[in-house]
C-alpha cells in the first residue's frame, strides 16, 4: 500500500513539473484532415515565387495572430479582443486568386473556423479564460494553415503541457522565446518549442 501511495505521489509530481519536460507531445486536429491531406499534395511550395506570393496572402493574418498571443501573454483581454478583431478582418481580405479548387475548399474550411474563433475572442473582451479556450483551437487552424500554405519565415510551435487540466495546448510564435498566452504572468515561461515551421 505504501508503494502505491508513493507511486501516485511521484506521478503527480512528474505531471506538475511537466513544463520542464522534453517529451514530444502533439495535439490531433482531425476535423479538416482530409482537406489538408489533399492540399499537401498541391504545388504550393514548388517555387520561391509561389511560396512568396502565398505568404504575402497570409502575412497580415499571421501578424494579427501574433498580436493576439502577445496580448494574452500579457493578460490583456481587451488588447486580445483588438488583435482577434484585426485578424478576423485580415482573414476576410485574403486574396484567394490563384488557388486551385481543392486549395479553395481547404482554405474555406480553415477560414470559417478561424473567423468563428476570432469572433468569440473579440466578443469576450472581459473573459480572458474564454478567449484562451478559443485561442487553443484557433492555434490549431493557424498551424494547419502554415503547414498547408507555408509562412515564408520561421514560426515555432510551442507546447504548454499544463494548460486545460494538463491536456496541453500549443501556439505559434515568431521567436523561440516562450511567452505563454494560456497562463500569462501566472506561468509566462511554461512551454517548449516542439517544431520549427517555414
Amino acid at each position: 500500500m505504501k508503494l502505491l501511495f508513493i507511486g501516485v505521489a511521484v506521478a503527480s509530481a512528474i505531471s506538475f513539473s511537466a513544463c520542464n519536460s522534453n517529451a514530444d507531445k502533439t495535439t490531433d486536429h482531425s476535423a479538416m484532415q482530409h482537406n489538408l491531406d489533399t492540399m499537401k499534395d498541391m504545388p504550393m511550395h514548388s517555387s520561391t515565387t509561389s511560396n512568396a506570393a502565398t505568404t504575402s496572402k497570409f502575412s497580415e493574418v499571421f501578424s494579427h495572430y501574433q498580436h493576439l498571443t502577445f496580448a494574452l501573454a500579457n493578460d490583456d483581454s481587451k488588447e486580445a479582443a483588438n488583435g482577434a478583431k484585426a485578424m478576423g478582418e485580415a482573414i476576410a481580405k485574403v486574396d484567394k486568386s490563384g488557388f486551385t479548387a481543392d486549395q479553395q475548399k481547404g482554405y474555406a474550411d480553415l477560414e470559417a473556423d478561424m473567423k468563428e474563433h476570432t469572433e468569440h475572442i473579440t466578443a469576450n473582451a472581459n473573459n480572458i479564460a474564454h478567449q484562451r479556450e478559443h485561442l487553443e483551437t484557433l492555434s490549431k487552424d493557424v498551424y494547419d494553415l502554415t503547414k498547408s500554405f507555408g509562412a515564408g519565415k520561421p514560426l515555432y510551435k510551442i507546447y504548454c503541457p499544463m494548460y486545460n487540466d494538463n491536456k496541453g495546448a500549443y501556439w505559434l510564435a515568431e521567436s523561440k522565446e516562450v511567452k505563454n498566452p494560456y497562463f500569462g504572468n501566472k506561468m509566462l515561461t511554461c512551454g517548449e518549442v516542439q517544431e520549427e515551421l517555414k
